[in-house]
């Protein structure tokens, strides 16, 4: 385009835009001329509105533009109060063998004054690779299959400076039928003093929760672009720049490497033939290695407190599971004891016919015994008034238990031949399981005595005549009554 051409273009465009700034200064001039012959109860109410309208649209503006605050790391109990519960765990019967090895291998680092660096991250993101680079002299294999890796592997390398350094490679995440391996990774994770996430091109909504997990915890948390010699410069610094915004307050950088390894192709010959070529490739991990040398500055002892609180925290949700777990198998005891019981209870009645009210005492102290053990306080009135719903319950349902034990019963041959009693026991085994069941799965959701959740849970197991329940059941009255015949 002539340079005349292009200056009259531009001498149009500001003419333009002054005669816009021009109409809008008008045009707000005008606005205020009628503002101000307003009355003014009118002018203080507009401008009022107006006011309110101006800071709403500057509080949005800020919200939007205002800096990310660091994330807050999880809470962690103290260690005492942790120990505290895995002892009362183990008098309960339960297996803490592996809670205990935690806490110890936690004061084994402690004592080595190392730091550890884990290497976290999906299948197949060159993980083992990057450890090789790392560390040349380590022997960690892998080839072109995702999960390679199938245990925790420690190897010793050391940083630029000649500080000593732990490597940690893990299993990867996201492998299918790997779930076992997954939680090695990441409980190794919460061990490690400074945590590298390794992928290998923008991160899916996956990796970025496990990203996220990783930095709830407040440790040092890197992310490594792999394989970054497959991208040209201007890809690599789009992509790289996309992976800092997706970790924006999550992770202290986002580095790019290639860790190298082998590679392998097909080479012409000039006979005209074709032969198999590997090659090793060099690897290119310079910025990593300066990431890793400023995250683990303050050493192993300025690291110890963040370290030591993923521990605690990784724990404290160990310990809650096992706990459910514990507190779960006790109430399936007591519900069986109970159960077991209120069979021999029916066995033992003058007239067992289809009354199907509850035996009074029996249900008052199921009820008293599983809320005590989810914790839960209950007075008399209370229960009183969940037995009475339920005994309604079972009322309405009668004819819906005496069906289901009797259809149970013939399923077994021999049980459904010994008649009414074992009808009428099997019965009571039926309506104290569903019981218990649907008390302690109400207690444990609510943490609370709720009448109508445990009532709704009641119906569903009364009404469920299927499955390895039944039998459990059948067995246990059949047991009762082998045991009454003897007597």
């Amino acid at each position: 385009m002539p340079r005349r051409s292009r200056l009259l273009i531009a001498a149009l465009a500001l003419a333009a835009l002054a005669w816009l700034l021009f109409a809008a200064a008008e045009r707000a001039l005008a606005l205020a001329q009628r503002f101000l012959q307003l009355p003014a109860w009118l002018q203080w109410t507009l401008g009022s509105a107006l006011a309110l309208f101006a800071l709403a649209g500057l509080a949005v503006l800020w919200w939007i533009l205002r800096p990310r605050r660091a994330r807050r790391a999880v809470a962690a109990p103290d260690r005492g109060t942790l120990e505290r519960r895995i002892d009362q765990l183990q008098t309960r019967g339960a297996d803490t063998g592996t809670l205990a090895a935690e806490l110890g291998e936690l004061d084994r680092r402690r004592g080595e004054a190392r730091v550890y660096v884990a290497l976290f991250g999906e299948i197949s993101t060159g993980k083992s690779t990057l450890i090789r680079a790392l560390a040349p002299q380590a022997a960690t294999a892998s080839d072109v299959r995702g999960g390679t890796t199938r245990q925790v592997l420690h190897v010793d390398s050391g940083l630029p400076d000649g500080r000593p350094l732990t490597l940690a490679d893990v299993p990867g995440s996201r492998e299918a039928g790997g779930e076992a391996r997954e939680t090695l990774a990441r409980e190794e994770a919460l061990r490690a003093h400074v945590v590298v996430y390794v992928c290998a091109g923008d991160l899916t909504r996956t990796q970025a929760q496990e990203v996220r997990w990783l930095a709830e915890f407040g440790k040092p948390l890197l992310v490594v672009l792999n394989k970054a010699d497959q991208w040209s410069e201007t890809e690599l610094a789009q992509l790289l720049e996309r992976l800092r915004r997706q970790t924006a307050g999550d992770a202290a950088g986002v580095v790019a490497v290639s860790a190298g390894g082998s590679e392998r192709f097909q080479r012409a010959l000039p006979d005209g033939g074709v032969e198999q070529v590997e090659r090793q490739r060099k690897p290119a991990i310079d910025a990593l290695w300066k990431a890793l040398a400023r995250l683990s500055s303050p050493g192993a002892e300025g690291l110890e407190a963040q370290r030591e609180r993923a521990v605690l925290a990784g724990l404290h949700e160990r310990v809650g599971t096992l706990e459910t777990q514990t507190r779960a198998a006790e109430a399936e005891r007591i519900v069986r004891r109970y159960a077991q019981r209120a069979v021999i209870g029916a066995m033992a009645a003058i007239a067992p016919g289809s009354d199907l009210v509850i035996q009074g005492a029996l249900a008052t102290a199921l009820t008293r015994e599983l809320a005590k053990l989810y914790g839960v306080p209950v007075s008399d009135v209370q229960i009183d008034d969940f037995l009475r719903q339920a005994r309604l319950t079972l009322r309405t349902g009668s004819s819906l238990v005496l069906a289901i034990a009797g259809n149970a019963l013939k399923a077994f041959p021999g049980l459904g031949t010994l008649g009414g009693g074992v009808l009428h026991a099997f019965a009571y085994a039926l309506i104290f399981d569903s019981l218990g069941r649907a008390l302690a799965a109400s207690l444990a959701e609510r943490e609370s005595l709720d009448q109508e959740d445990a009532a709704d849970k009641l119906k569903a197991l009364l009404a469920d005549g299927s499955g390895a329940r039944m039998k459990e059941l059948a067995t246990l009255t059949l047991d009762a009554w082998k045991e009454k015949a003897s007597q």
